[in-house]
Order: structure tokens, then sequence, then C-alpha cells
């Protein structure tokens, strides 16, 4: 495996010596997975010729990853299209065929993505008992009540008050157990259940935001994430499918794999190294990277607000624990199965002790249809917990999850899965997380900060749009989805375009 440096070598504006000698502009794309080949794919359909994608690992797809098992596919990262009218991904599947065998069942229309709309989830206490139906709806309603008012703050400009910490997870917290502890027609014990799915609901919506704690995630900024409308959509032949749509066009000798970047040279920075020479830079890294690295990885450092941005907004790990079991031991109608700790009732934000990680496992889904997956659950745990997990080997995993399962259910006759397959997004050099999220102390106006091109336009003579940014992290309004990173590099593709609109006309002959 061969590093790269990457210089911006050249000392004239490349703008006016591209339309002075008509040579094409070179760019080099940092990252294959959704944006930088969607950037890729933009800037070829817009006549530029001459484009390099670097990619660090030995394939394309980033956080998109697709491991066939058996006759069906599991993704161990994106999985969902989230919505349908106005997302590009969407369209993208559907114009080609990738939904024409997704089943009904697989559009699921909750806020949370399930693998199926259909069938009932069945929360389940440690000691091993099923918490009655009619009052996990009673819950459900109360936890969407509340969910709705940490919305509002950023949709309505509410002010946030102190005592919530600008915390999504306090606030949260705070209110809904205000109203468990007020309710007259509630036994103490109904209460202390009602608290206990409180700390079980803030675990889902952790893995969901990809933060390690709720208490993490901005109050003040939560509204701004854009849901688009629709139900969420699985690809039955695996999201490897957009990957490849996306790239199917690119000349293979573009991408060049195993090709980690050392350091970019902006500004004249290069020295006298062995490097690739390019006019424009985009760099999709993921966020976790650029916190990892971005000190060693841009000569020279970075602009103090992009620094900021990079530092103040979040990003953490969610992870998928696959288990494939010869049958099923759960009934036909369950569609997840759902820890809910007793014991955490009165927890405030819950901290575990490294030997107790499998407590941050929030639940199990069962994968449907089963006639295509065979008889599988996909577990899901996030934050510092998910890392600790990652660090065991499988049959550890195996057996802790076997453990929980019969513990939650009651069943001690579970068997150990015959399977297990688990992503490791955390440890992944580079990847570094799942997803971003707005971090309390940050907000949409770092988001805008990080995907800001270099150098900035006011205050330099410096060559433009030598360094561009894009990826799921720097889309304001849908950061954390695949139809934000791929609107992202398309976004970049277009700062490029329009700066050399006039080199395309020149070049171009219109056809006889």
């Amino acid at each position: 495996m061969q590093s790269c440096e990457i210089s911006s070598d050249s000392t004239d504006d490349p703008l006016s010596r591209d339309l002075r000698t008509h040579r094409q502009p070179r760019i080099v794309v940092i990252g294959a997975g959704l944006a930088g080949l969607a950037a890729t794919k933009s800037l070829l359909e817009s006549g530029f010729t001459d484009v390099t994608v670097l990619e660090a690992s030995d394939h394309i797809g980033g956080r998109v990853q697709s491991v066939q098992h058996g006759q069906t596919t599991l993704e161990l990262g994106a999985t969902w299209i989230h919505g349908a009218n106005g997302n590009p991904v969407y369209h993208l599947a559907e114009d080609n065929g990738l939904l024409e065998h997704t089943t009904d069942g697989e559009r699921s229309v909750g806020r949370i993505s399930l693998y199926t709309k259909n069938g009932v989830a069945h929360y389940q206490t440690n000691s091993g008992t099923r918490i009655p139906k009619d009052l996990v709806e009673e819950f459900s309603d109360l936890y969407n009540e509340v969910y709705k008012l940490t919305q509002e703050f950023f949709q309505n400009g509410k002010p946030v008050c102190a005592e919530s910490q600008n915390s999504v997870g306090v606030f949260t917290r705070d209110v809904v157990r205000k109203k468990i502890e007020l309710d007259p027609d509630d036994s103490e014990s109904t209460k202390r259940l009602k608290l206990s799915m409180l700390q079980q609901y803030l675990k889902v919506e952790s893995c969901e935001s990809s933060s390690p704690s709720m208490d993490e995630v901005s109050l003040s900024e939560f509204g701004e994430w854009t849901e688009i409308p629709g139900a969420h959509h699985v690809i039955p032949g695996g999201f490897m499918k957009i990957v490849d749509l996306l790239a199917q066009d690119i000349p293979s000798r573009m991408i060049r794999l195993g090709k980690p970047v050392r350091c970019i040279h902006w500004n004249y920075s290069c020295e006298d190294l062995e490097s690739l020479p390019a006019d424009h830079v985009i760099v999709t890294a993921s966020l976790g990277v650029l916190k990892n690295r971005h000190e060693a990885l841009f000569s020279p450092s970075l602009p103090e607000e992009k620094v900021l941005a990079i530092e103040k907004l979040g990003i953490s790990t969610t992870d998928k624990i696959f288990l494939e079991f010869v049958e099923p031991f759960w009934s036909p109608e369950c569609n997840s199965i759902q820890f809910v700790w007793e014991d955490e009732a009165q927890l405030e934000q819950p901290v575990y002790p490294e030997e107790l990680w499998y407590r941050k496992i929030c639940s199990f889904d069962v994968l449907y249809p089963p006639e295509r997956y065979g008889y599988m659950l996909s577990g899901w745990i996030c934050g510092q917990e998910a890392l600790l997990m990652e660090r065991c080997d499988d049959e550890t995993v195996a057996e802790t999850c076997t453990e929980l399962l019969r513990r939650f259910t009651g069943n001690p006759d579970i068997p150990k899965p015959r399977r297990i397959l688990r992503s490791s997004w955390g440890s992944n050099p580079y990847i570094r997380g799942s997803y971003s999220f707005t971090r309390v102390g940050s907000s949409g106006g770092d988001v805008e900060n990080l995907a800001m091109p270099l150098p900035y336009a006011k205050s330099t003579k410096a060559p433009p749009l030598q360094v561009l940014f894009a990826g799921e992290a720097t889309h304001r309004k849908y950061y954390s989805t695949t139809h934000g990173a791929l609107l992202s590099g398309q976004r970049e593709a277009t700062r490029l375009t329009e700066m050399y609109q006039d080199l395309h006309k020149e070049t171009t002959k219109p056809n006889m």
C-alpha cells in the first residue's frame, strides 16, 4: 500500500491559465464513497477529463458495505433509503429497478427505521417478562409527544432553558420523568417500568443519531435535520448497487485503491516531495478521520474556523451485530426484541464499566422477510460501548448476545447462533465512526464552515477552490444520510463546473 501526497503546485490562477491553454484542470477526489463517486460522476458529465479518485481502502463504497450471505445480502453500513420524493438515492434505485423486489413490509414508515413495518416490538425486561402491549403504546405516545417538543426549539426559534443544558437527552429525561411521576392513574411499579423504558428509548435514539448518548446532542439544533417524506426502503440486492451505479461510468483507471493520502499541500506549500499535482482537491474523508488527522493531513494547517467546526461537530459509532439461527425462537408477529433494564429507571445518563459494555445493546430487530434472510436478528449498539464490542472476538460477542436474549426472553434454551457477523466502523482507520450529529455547542453554521472551500475567497488572492469538502457531515439539512453524502458530492462538482463554464463552452464543439 502506497500513500500519496497531493500538492497544489501551480503559481498561476488555474482558471485563467486553463482558459488560455485549453488544458483540462487536474482534479483529485479523496475517497470513493457516495460523496466522492457522486462528485466524480458529475465532473465527468460536465466535461472534465483529468480526474483521479484516491481511495485508502481496497474497495469503493465508503460507509456502504454489503456482504453476501448465501442468496441474500446483509448491510454492515448504510441500510435504508430514508424517504422517497426528492431523494436522489431513492430515484436512482427506483429508476434502475433496484426496488422491484422490495416487499410492502420493507417500506417501513415509522420515525425509527425497521426491517418491517409489520408485526409488534416485544419490550422485554431483564427479569424475563414482556411488558404489556398497551403499556408500551401508552409510554410510546408520551415519548413521541416529548420528541416533537425537541424539534420545536430550532423550528420555532424557541429559547432553550438553562436546566436542559441544551441537551436533547437531559431535556427529554426531565420532561418525560415529570409527566410519569405526576400521572395519578399509574401504580409505583408501572411508573418504574415506564422510567426504565425511557432509558431504553434514549439508547435507541442514540443509535439512530450515532451519538454516544442523547445527552451530547444539541437541543437547539436538533430540529434542523430534515426528513424527506415517504417510507424507509431496503434495497434487496444490497446498497452497494447504488455505489455500482455511481461508479459504472467512471473509467477504472481513474479510481486508485489502496492509496491513503498522507498530506494535502495547498497554497503552494509543497516542497520537493514525491507527490500528485492537482489544481483542485475534493476531500470526502469522514468527520472522524478529519478529527483524528486534520493536523497532519493539511499543509498549511486549516483555518481556525474550520478546525473549530471539526472539533465541535459530533460523530460516534453505531454498530450492527447480525446473529443467524437455525430456527426462530421468537413468535411470528415479533419484529424486534427491545431490552429494558429495570435497574436503570432512576439513573441519569447510564455509564457502564468496560465489562458491562453489552448493556448498551438496545435491541435486536428481526430481519424480514425470512424467505430472503432466514432466521436472522440484527442488534444495535453505539458509543464507547460499540468500540469495546469491536475489540472482543466473535465467540465472546455471540456468547454475550445469547445470554442477553435468554435473560430478557426468559427462555434458557435459546441456542447459540450458527453465525455472527458485525460491523466495526469505530476502529476502521479510514472511517472512524458511523455518521455525524450536531453536538451540544455546535450548530448548522459549523456544518457550513466545514463545507466551505479553501482558500476563503475574501482572505487571499491565491487561486480559488483549491480544497473543497464533501461528505454527509457537510450537508446542513441531511447530515448522517446517504442522500446527504451524494448531494454534497454533486454540490462541490457544481462549484468547479460553474468556475470553468467558459472553458467548457470554448472546448465543446457543437454537434453537426
